[in-house]
Parts: structure tokens; sequence; C-alpha cells
């Protein structure tokens, strides 16, 4: 009985003092959705993050550090500190413990995007998210040598389709003032958008690659040297280098060895690395500011609730009439400072349930985004475990800060009951 009239008190009070505690309901509101969208987001992005690359057992480079070949073969970011060597990749086929190998080649661009030398077991072997094979949203996969295939951010951004012609430059930096003018593209297929740096690139075939840099070995097109596109499809090319290989193995069990023999190779210096341990490591260093960023989130939410007890102790000296008459009718101190405690609760609930609807609109609305500029795949799914505990903490900081006029108030109420007993 006492809970119910308190539970009606308490919603009354709310009620009548609505205006003003609207705005620090919304602002609590919003504190606590950039808390909840914050932590949502890591849990999505370190899904995006590790499901990058899937069932590739090795990744093959020159001579460096897991992260750097890592981050240019994977994601497509800084360059290979040298090349290897295609007798060194012809050794790796003829070895029956490799079930297949992707080569790869990078060095040029077109418009910012990375393009990607390689054959046709990057369409067939290479997989994403939870194994998902790579698919052509439209066309098909180079087969003639100037043929090219984008990927679906490439063609999103640039509004590309099948059957444009591209030039591609020479660098892989964005902005490239040597281009190879001789020999455009065709587009021949563009890729479903998978989500990944795969989206983010244009890949053409091996032979493609070597034909377009006849002529460019100082690094600049030589006058008399370079191929027009007649000349180059006249020609057989066969790679001398290519820049990594990705590798899958018949018996998982062998991949430590197989490693540990290619990092000792002889014919060249090379470098072996797990994909799922190399991410880990990288994800693990990155982990630092988005727990700093969470971090500063929580803290934004503590301020959201310091202003509301600001506001609850600012609207004590208007409630004096209140708390005189609640008394008068034999409400006790503790009765009455529950009543800000269950509004403090009240208000926490109201904000938290305000932020997984805001939550539930934002997501879809703004997922199409994430997925064109940031090649981020959010999706709108249940809340987690670690997220219900972040919501329900809201609540449980609300009543502890609740606790700052519900004292006062108690404190008020008490002295009123005494003062009113001494003159009777």
């Amino acid at each position: 009985m006492k809970l119910r009239l308190a539970l009606s008190l308490a919603s009354a009070s709310l009620w009548h003092r609505r205006k003003v505690l609207a705005l620090v309901c919304l602002t609590l509101t919003l504190s606590v959705s950039l808390l909840l969208g914050i932590q949502y987001l890591r849990t999505e992005v370190k899904q995006s993050f590790t499901s990058t690359i899937s069932d590739t057992d090795l990744i093959i480079g020159a001579r460096s550090g897991q992260l750097n070949l890592l981050l240019y073969t994977v994601f497509h970011i800084g360059d290979a500190t040298n090349n290897i060597r295609w007798s060194s990749f012809r050794k790796l086929q003829e070895d029956k413990r490799f079930s297949w190998l992707i080569p790869i080649s990078l060095g040029d661009s077109y418009q910012g995007y990375r393009v990607v030398g390689t054959n046709d077991a990057y369409l067939e072997h290479f997989r994403y998210g939870q194994g998902s094979q790579l698919a052509l949203a439209r066309g098909k996969w180079f087969h003639s040598l100037f043929d090219v295939v984008l990927g679906a951010g490439v063609a999103r951004s640039l509004n590309h389709s099948v059957g444009d012609q591209i030039i591609l430059a020479h660098g892989g930096g964005s902005v490239s003032f040597s281009r190879h003018q001789n020999t455009p593209f065709t587009v021949s297929g563009i890729l479903e958008p998978t989500g990944t740096p795969v989206d983010q690139a244009v890949y053409i075939s091996l032979p493609a690659m070597e034909a377009i840099h006849v002529g460019w070995e100082s690094g600049v097109a030589i006058p008399g040297r370079t191929l027009t596109r007649e000349q180059a499809e006249q020609k057989q090319f066969t790679p001398k280098a290519i820049t990594a290989v990705l590798a899958g193995l018949d018996r998982k069990i062998m991949t430590f060895r197989v490693q540990r023999e290619i990092n000792q190779y002889a014919g060249e210096p090379l470098s072996a690395i797990l994909p799922g341990v190399a991410l880990s490591e990288l994800w693990r260093l990155m982990g630092q500011f988005e727990k700093a960023l969470l971090g500063i989130t929580g803290f934004v939410v503590i301020t959201s609730l310091i202003g509301l007890t600001a506001v609850l102790l600012t609207l004590q000296a208007q409630r004096t009439h209140e708390i005189a008459v609640l008394r008068a009718t034999g409400a006790s101190p503790g009765l009455i400072a529950t009543l800000y405690l269950m509004e403090c609760l009240g208000l926490a609930l109201v904000a938290c349930l305000g932020a997984v609807l805001l939550g539930m609109i934002a997501i879809p609305a703004i997922s199409p985004w994430l997925t064109e500029a940031y090649g981020l795949n959010i999706r709108l799914r249940p809340l987690s475990q670690e997220e219900w505990t972040l919501l329900g903490l809201v609540p449980g900081a609300a009543l502890v800060v609740g606790l700052i006029p519900a004292f006062g108030t108690w404190r008020r109420s008490r002295a009123q009951g005494l003062g009113g007993a001494q003159e009777k």
C-alpha cells in the first residue's frame, strides 16, 4: 500500500514539473544514447574488423613486421618493404601442403583507391566474415588483359558501371600526375558489397599489372618504351615479382610448421603471419583509444546525472509547502525521501528507454552511410550482456546521486515534524 502511494505521489510530482524535468530528461537521454551508441559501435566495429579476412591460414610477404604486412595486404594501407620474386611464388605452388594460393601485386592506384593485381584464385578462395565468398553484383571477373573489376565502394562513390573505361595512375598516392594513358581499362564487373576493404579496391590481372609498367622501370614513362593497349594485347606477360601471397593449407595442424619454414626460407627473406593473431594485436593497439572514448562518455552521463541532482536541489525550495502538507497528512520523512529517489529512478528509466528507441531508429538510418563511407557493416541486433549492464548502471547511478536531495529532504521533513510536535 505504501509503495503504491509512493509511486502515485512520485508520478504526480514528475508530471507537475514536467516542463523543467523534460529538458533534464532529454539531456540524460542523449547522454545515455551516446554511451550506449559507443559501446554498440565498439562491438560491431570489432566484429567487422576481425571478420575482414577469414579462412586464410597464412599471409606471406617480404620480411617485415606482422602489422605492416597485414595492413598493406588486407587493409591496403601503407607499402611493402620489398617484393617477392615470382620464382619463390612458384616454389610455394609446388608445395603440396598448400590447398590454394592467392598472389597479390600492389603499387598503382585509381583516384585514391588501391589497385590490386591478382588472378582467378582471389574470387574463388578469398573469404570474409563467417566464411562468405566474394560474388559479382554485375558483369564478370576479368578475362581479357585490360579488364578491371571494381569494388562496390569504388563503383558507388565514382558512379561507375560495367563498360566504363578508366585510366590507372602510377603509384599508390591519392593524387598522382603519372598516369597510364596508353592503356585504358574497361570495367568488366562490380563486386557485391562486403563491408570490408575489398569494397575500396580495384582489381586487375597480374599480366595486366606487368603490361602497364613496360617502359616505367625508372619510375616514370620512358618515351618510345611504353606499350599501347593494342601492342600489349599481342604479347604474353609473366610477373617478375609480386607483393604478397594469401595461403590456405590442406591441414590446419601444419600451420605453425609451414610458417616457421617460410620465415627461414633461404631463397630470400620472407615473413609468414597468421591473420587472426595479427588482427588481434592490431585491435589491442586500437582498443586503448576506444576504451578511453567510452570512459569519456561515461563521464558525460555522470555529468548529466549531477545536473539532474542540481535541478532537484533547486526545486526543493519550491516544495516546502508540499512537504509540510505531506507531513500533516501523516507521511513519514522516509516516505518523502523515497519520493525523491523514485523521481530520479523514473527519469533515468525514461532516459534509458528513450536511448534504446533512439538507437533503433538511428542505426538503420546511418548504416548505409557507414558502409559507404567507412566500410563498416553495422546491423540492428539485440543488445549484448555488456550493453545491458551499461544500461542498468544508469538507474543505479541515478539512485546514488538521488541520495543527495533525498537526504536533504529527509532532514527538512524530520525537522518540520519535530517542530510541529514541540508546538503541540
